[in-house]
């Protein structure tokens, strides 16, 4: 029987960099629910259907395109909205994940989410890793990678309740300021996941 990891951590922990460590160093399937969020919502026509409802139809340009401004501005608003897009979208990223680990023939698949409670994802895993950062590390990161000012990172990171996910972790990788891929190998190793 095929073994799920979900993989999460805060904003700016390094979950993508853990991620393609498994992939790459130690051949594992990932599935990345925020990649699939949003191809879904640029391709599905029941969720193009239901944000347009919900958001306007500003939420798509005239060729079909996702504005994500618009969807940002609505998401971001409040978290009665927050919950109303993630109700749209999470039933069907979780089916695509249901569907994908029917095709995958590894022993052990990896589910990468931001949100694995707040979804409801960690239901569809048997264990969990958590990716542990220190906060101003994971702002500093967050900031650069989505070129976002530091109150728009807080803004993000203050909705982010991880002490569930950390508590409920089997697997713990620590990946600081000074962590090397090297030093994520060896964790990895260390913790026997594979």
């Amino acid at each position: 029987m095929t073994r799920r990891l979900g993989i999460t951590g805060g904003i700016g922990s390094g979950k993508s960099f853990v991620c393609s460590i498994l992939e790459e160093e130690f051949r594992l399937p990932v599935f990345r629910c925020d990649l699939e969020a949003r191809h879904l919502i640029n391709t599905d026509p029941l969720i193009k259907r239901q944000l347009t409802a919900l958001v306007g139809n500003s939420v798509y340009a005239a060729d079909g395109t996702l504005d994500k401004t618009a969807l940002a501005g609505y998401l971001f608003a409040s978290t009665r909205n927050a919950t109303r897009v993630n109700s749209i979208v999470h039933p069907l990223v979780r089916l695509a994940f249901r569907q994908w680990c029917l095709r995958q023939s590894s022993g052990l698949v990896c589910m990468e989410s931001a949100i694995l409670y707040e979804s409801g994802f960690s239901g569809e895993v048997d264990e969990i890793l958590f990716v542990s950062s220190p906060p101003g590390v994971r702002l500093f990161r967050a900031m650069r990678r989505d070129h976002a000012s530091r109150a728009q990172i807080e803004a993000r990171m203050s909705r982010q309740d991880t002490s569930l996910a950390r508590s409920n972790a089997r697997y713990v990788i620590h990946n600081d300021a000074a962590t090397t891929r090297e030093s994520i190998i060896n964790q990895i190793k260390e913790l026997n996941l594979c």
